[in-house]
């Protein structure tokens, strides 16, 4: 029996501390020896989420969260991000530990396992008070949304490099996430074989609709869907397209990892957005989750979705940077380090 332990000891947490850093192995046991940062562990493994989130989701102050947050933080286990007066948390990709996880999902203490159920029932109803807010915007200022769009930085020079982006050819199957109005579907549509605009609001789809029967782009449909679960089979999409959506979402990295999926191989996945920056206002004026993107950050998530960056755009001359990134789907997954 005492055999057996040590080898559960061992095959269990060994990736947890196969990671570079000067703390003692004990050090490392402490900074998880705690329920709450157990709870935190388990919550991050689901999704990116700020201090207020966790706060909201386990029940205590900010404060006490931050506390914790710190010591999982100086364990090289949990990573902070600022953004704005947001700071945003997430899973040390070097140190995500499998095998853990795997403990936990197994774990039989019925006491342990009711606290991570209520939790994840909390998150669901986070991201669903998040997710409603932002499609109560989107339905509200609909008939404006392109409008809303230029106040941001001038449309026509964005397009132009997205065009320059995509080349001269046939663009085979396009998918647009996110589409809103349609406008992607309405420039670059008529050089696909077929053209689907995916977007969580009926309001915006009406709208695309509407605005697409009047530009006759043949082959064109609009599907209701969320960008974290697509409405698309695996390799359905020879380019993917993300325009000024990514800022909206809770978890980039796994809108990004969506939109590897649908891609096929040799595909092209095109990501417009933000720099980062401090517009605060956008949070609440516009329901802006995230204040735009460093490349950095954009690059990894494209490397953990199996996809390779080939380029990079920086489009200034407006109070806010505009960053084109584009990535192709090789043929052959990428292995990504775990």
């Amino acid at each position: 029996m005492t055999q057996f332990f040590r080898l559960t000891y061992k095959d269990i947490f060994i990736s947890l501390f196969d990671v570079t850093t000067d703390l003692p192995l004990a050090d490392r046991f402490q900074a998880l020896a705690d329920p709450t940062r157990l709870r935190i562990v388990a919550l991050l493994r689901a999704m990116e989420l700020s201090v207020g989130e966790l706060a909201q989701v386990l029940a205590q102050s900010q404060p006490r969260v931050s506390r914790h947050i710190k010591i999982l933080g100086d364990a090289g286990l949990v990573e902070r991000r600022k953004e704005g007066s947001w700071v945003f948390l997430n899973l040390v990709p070097e140190a995500e530990p499998d095998q853990l996880f795997a403990l936990l999902d197994g774990w039989s203490d019925e006491a342990s396992r009711s606290a991570f159920v209520a939790d994840g029932a909390r998150l669901t109803a986070v991201r669903q008070d998040r997710a409603e807010a932002a499609q109560r915007f989107f339905a509200a200022r609909a008939s404006d949304w392109d409008d809303i769009r230029s106040l941001h930085v001038a449309e026509t020079e964005v397009e132009a490099a997205i065009a320059e982006l995509l080349g001269q050819g046939a663009l085979g199957r396009l998918v647009d996430i996110g589409t809103g109005t349609g406008r992607m579907i309405e420039l670059f549509g008529p050089r696909a074989t077929s053209a689907i605009g995916i977007d969580r609001s009926s309001e915006m789809l009406r709208l695309a609709r509407a605005k697409l029967d009047q530009a006759a782009v043949p082959g064109a449909s609009f599907r209701q869907g969320d960008m974290y679960a697509l409405p698309l089979p695996d390799a359905a999409a020879d380019i993917v397209i993300l325009h000024q959506v990514l800022h909206y979402a809770q978890n980039p990295a796994a809108a990004i990892a969506e939109a590897g999926r649908v891609l096929a191989p040799g595909g092209r996945l095109l990501v417009i957005d933000f720099a980062l920056h401090e517009r605060e206002d956008l949070r609440s004026r516009d329901a802006h989750v995230r204040l735009g993107f460093a490349t950095d950050a954009i690059r990894g998530w494209l490397k953990s979705a199996g996809l390779r960056g080939d380029d990079t755009r920086k489009l200034e001359g407006g109070e806010l940077t505009v960053m084109l990134w584009s990535a192709c789907k090789p043929a052959k997954r990428l292995r990504v380090a775990a």
